[in-house]
């Protein structure tokens, strides 16, 4: 049973979520966004468009730092009810029409305001910011079995043009995370940059070999409107065309850069969970389970509450039908040295990242090159460099 956040299990154990209400900091995202273009009707001055920009690559960050890691857990005899406690789901659930919204508003405003090239970049680019936050809203909901969970996953994905995540995602990226053969896991000396041409278009690929498989076994064409690829692909389409109708060609250039920038988001995380880790291959061919220790983790407490414990992405690929509010710390994990809203900003310079970034996966794998997952065109240099053996 439970009481606003006070949860006791059937052998007495009593825990409190201190966390419980601090949820509601997933809302401040797309509050940022919209800031700026209302910023903008009453001052007239483009600058506020960057706003967001610059609170969530420096502010952000610093606030992280200043507030510091949390690693409490909740008791395992609490978990069912934490699951059970439908005031998380809610949470999640409202950023669903919030995405929809900001980014119905964000295109109204592109089409009646005069804005520079600059200003208008500036709205695409956010709103993109608050698709690549659905997409990690559809992340969350994309776990779940219960029907409107699955729509609205549906519904949030439809902006960044990324509805076939929750099929890629789901069926294949924790199949083969942390293996060679997953476009969705970076490999040790492999940039962002690159990492992007090969995981973008690799995960809708994927996504539609695993619909047009489960349908073919199932005696039904990968043509019919049961492809879930398709249906996400028509939501998009029906969602941009409906804009397009409404508010004109102007907003076409900013549908695009809202889709791509969306997508650039997930990259971003894509990139920086699974960085050169690596699961080893068994005797029978297959790779083992995954592991806490094939995910990069983090316990930063303000990215952590605005992005519903992403951060605690070992717990998730561990366990991946817990909810958000379930996800657990775990000790000697390979840890990031900072929340994601740094570690983009780090990603996004290679010759940084590298510096950070290679010493702690070395550290982390014991220098032994057979549990690292590396780029084979660097392989040799990677060797070389780090006197590996």
């Amino acid at each position: 049973m439970n009481k606003a956040g006070i949860f006791t299990a059937a052998d007495g154990t009593t825990y409190v979520d201190k966390k419980r209400h601090f949820w509601w900091f997933s809302l401040l995202i797309p509050s940022i966004a919209v800031a700026g273009p209302l910023l903008y009707q009453s001052y007239q001055q483009e600058v506020f468009l960057w706003l967001f920009f610059i609170v969530v690559y420096s502010l952000f960050p610093l606030i992280d730092y200043l507030m510091g890691e949390d690693s409490s857990n909740p008791p395992e005899s609490v978990i069912a009810a934490l699951e059970a406690d439908p005031f998380y789901s809610r949470i999640i659930r409202l950023n669903v029409p919030v995405v929809l919204a900001t980014f119905i508003y964000c295109a109204w405003f592109v089409a009646n305001h005069s804005l520079s090239y600059s200003g208008y970049l500036a709205v695409a680019l956010l709103a993109g910011s608050i698709g690549g936050h659905g997409l990690n809203i559809g992340h969350e909901l994309g776990h779940k079995r219960k029907k409107i969970d699955i729509w609205l996953t549906k519904l949030v994905l439809a902006p960044a043009a990324y509805g076939h995540f929750f099929i890629e995602h789901n069926r294949g990226h924790h199949k083969h995370v942390a293996t060679p053969e997953d476009p969705a896991s970076a490999k040790m000396g492999e940039t962002i940059y690159r990492f992007a041409l090969r995981e973008l278009p690799g995960a809708i690929k994927r996504a539609h070999l695993i619909e047009k498989t489960r349908l073919n076994k199932a005696g039904r064409s990968a043509l019919s409107l049961d492809n879930q690829f398709l249906q996400a692909m028509l939501l998009t389409l029906s969602l941009f065309i409906g804009l397009v109708v409404w508010l004109g060609p102007v907003v076409i250039p900013y549908l695009c850069i809202c889709a791509f920038w969306s997508m650039w988001q997930l990259t971003s995380a894509n990139y920086i969970e699974h960085y050169g880790l690596l699961r080893q291959k068994l005797a029978n061919g297959r790779y083992e389970r995954p592991q806490p220790h094939h995910s990069w983790n983090s316990n930063h407490i303000f990215s952590n509450w605005a992005l519903f414990h992403l951060q605690r992405h070992s717990d998730h690929h561990a366990n991946a039908t817990r909810s958000y509010q379930s996800l657990r710390h775990f000790d000697n994990l390979p840890t990031l040295p900072s929340g994601y809203f740094g570690m983009y900003v780090i990603a996004y310079l290679p010759w940084l990242w590298f510096r950070i970034m290679d010493k702690r996966l070395l550290a982390v794998t014991d220098y032994d090159i057979n549990k690292i997952n590396m780029l084979d065109e660097k392989r040799q240099q990677l060797i070389a460099k780090y006197q590996l053996s």
